[in-house]
């Protein structure tokens, strides 16, 4: 079974990699980049393309890990307000006992 898994992951890449350099073979025109406060050199289509394409899900990676931690640690302190909540309500009940 783990060798099918393997067969299916090598195959999906290999397509991937083939519309990559069809894409690539494609989209050879030369652009330049106009980002308001500066002009990025002249380029083919598909380098762009892939280059913020790469930074786009880079970036998406980084603020979606930043997002994750801020929850686990607001998640964190809720645990240990429960934890001394139970605690109080512990010694509460076994005084009134």
């Amino acid at each position: 079974m783990r060798w099918l898994k393997m067969l299916c992951i090598l195959v999906v890449c290999i397509i991937i990699g083939f519309v990559g350099v069809m894409f690539t073979i494609h989209n050879t025109d030369k652009v330049s980049i106009d980002l308001i406060f500066m002009q990025l050199p002249k380029a083919s289509l598909s380098l762009w393309l892939i280059a913020f394409f790469v930074l786009g899900g880079i970036l998406g990676s980084v603020l979606s890990s930043l997002a994750i931690l801020g929850l686990k640690t607001k998640l964190s302190l809720a645990r240990r307000k429960v934890e001394t909540a139970n605690k109080e309500l512990s010694n509460y009940r076994s005084k009134t006992v």
